[in-house]
């Protein structure tokens, strides 16, 4: 294990641009028109000042036809609720969705979905309530945020012609910055030191967690959650605010 626990606390994370995510809330709400948007924003959020121990947090992973938002589409989903102290793996779920397209070999590779079992599956909308459910009141964790967030955003742009908006923390942010903190620079450098790879693998093994198949949506994300609560427990406290890792 190449972990330390610092003896001093920094914030890690660049996060003077993130919004005030309860305030942003209510002007989402007073805009959207989708009955499930507005109760997706009409769920209290937690405020910026909640210490990280009071957090409920969800774990979010999506298997994709591809990189690009605009062009692909959601094709599995899953998600963990859990806290700094619990996984809840009993409330965990996982959806197929039929992306309304065939699948390219490339990406079959990758995650292990054929088009079988996608073409009898639901469009998103089908189940868009429930996975909005699971979502409400809780901070999403992902692990390389662009996926989750642009990828859910432009399904619904698709859909209902209107977007979606919500708050992460991004555990391969927060690796970034602990690398760079830890092992950039040009002393570093100079000492043959290089920031390692960001991988959730690679990440996770850093903190002896084990190896888990790799490209499945729930168990990417329990590997997620697994994965913020050791750098919780490794680089932050429990009584820092969610306003310092939230993006």
């Amino acid at each position: 294990m190449t972990v330390n626990k610092p003896k001093s606390h920094r914030q890690l994370l660049n996060t003077r641009s993130t919004p005030d995510w309860p305030t942003f809330f209510q002007t989402l709400l007073n805009k959207a028109n989708d009955e499930r948007l507005k109760s997706f924003y009409s769920t209290p959020m937690v405020s910026g000042d909640t210490p990280l121990s009071e957090v409920p947090f969800v774990a979010l992973d999506f298997e994709t036809t591809g990189l690009d938002p605009k062009k692909d589409e959601i094709i599995s989903i899953g998600l963990v609720p859990f806290s700094l102290q619990r996984i809840r793996c009993r409330e965990s779920a996982q959806w197929t969705v039929n992306p309304h397209r065939p699948l390219n070999e490339e990406s079959v590779i990758i995650h292990g979905i054929t088009d079988s079992e996608v073409e009898n599956a639901p469009d998103l909308l089908k189940i868009l309530e429930r996975v909005l459910n699971a979502l409400a009141g809780k901070i999403v964790v992902v692990h390389y945020q662009k996926i989750e967030r642009e990828f859910m955003n432009q399904a619904l742009l698709s859909r209902l012609k209107e977007g979606i908006h919500f708050p992460v923390v991004d555990t391969m942010a927060i690796e970034m910055a602990i690398q760079q903190r830890d092992h950039g620079g040009l002393i570093n450098r100079l000492k043959g030191n290089r920031p390692g790879s960001v991988r959730l693998a690679r990440s996770r093994q850093r903190y002896g967690l084990p190896d888990y198949p790799p490209h499945h949506a729930m168990t990417d994300a329990l590997a997620t959650a697994e994965l913020l609560q050791a750098q919780i427990a490794y680089h932050f406290s429990p009584d820092t605010p969610i306003s310092e890792i939230w993006l």
